[in-house]
């Protein structure tokens, strides 16, 4: 079990969503502090959100080219601990806020992953994610797992279109550090499936 794959539940938009991911055995939850995406959460209703959360439940906050002000501002009223950043941010402009990050990276087939390790040398993993123009993450797509190269000197977070059926065999392909869901256990885009949650949970750890 020392290697088992983590599971984070990203897209939590309120707090029963949030309990349902915890109670079904998630390590980690994500909070969209992206305006534009569908599964948008204010500072105030994350703040809330992750007051009732257990010990020892990653809170992730996610961000896409966003000003440091207002990641500091998030930073101020919510007790993230985990950085995820979607967009264009340069490794100096993730690692200034002295908190651990991950870099999602979007798989568009010209990706040179050992580069991008290198070049985010202080990311504590990388998110690979399909690569949809113009749609920094969420899109509910996978890409071929097969060009993830073996041995990369970071951690790997498997993202984009994972769902309870693939789960498994995502794992047991790719091997990830950890897999990242949202769309596929919605019933709409924001608003979490409990059932499908508790499968996709259960999949992941039988993987």
């Amino acid at each position: 079990m020392m290697n088992r794959t983590r599971i984070k539940i990203c897209g939590i938009t309120n707090l029963e969503d949030a309990k349902s991911a915890v109670e079904a055995g998630a390590d980690a939850i994500g909070l969209v502090f992206y305006e534009k995406s569908p599964r948008y959460v204010a500072i105030n209703s994350a703040a809330q959100i992750i007051k009732h959360m257990p010990p020892f439940i990653n809170c992730t906050g996610l961000f896409v080219d966003a000003d440091e002000s207002y990641v500091r501002k998030v930073l101020e009223r919510v007790a993230i601990d985990t950085l995820q950043f979607h967009g264009k941010e340069s490794e100096q402009a993730c690692a200034k806020y002295n908190k651990p990050y991950i870099k999602a990276i979007r798989m568009d087939g010209e990706i040179n992953l050992p580069e991008q390790c290198e070049k985010y040398s202080s990311a504590s993993a990388l998110l690979l994610d399909t690569y949809v123009k113009d749609v920094p993450g969420g899109t509910g797509l996978t890409f071929d797992w097969s060009i993830i190269p073996e041995d990369l000197t970071k951690p790997i977070i498997l993202a984009g279109g994972l769902h309870e059926h693939n789960v498994k065999s995502a794992i047991l392909q790719v091997q990830p550090y950890a897999v990242d869901v949202s769309g596929g256990v919605e019933i709409e885009k924001g608003i979490k499936d409990p059932d499908k949650i508790k499968n996709f949970i259960r999949e992941a750890m039988n993987a």
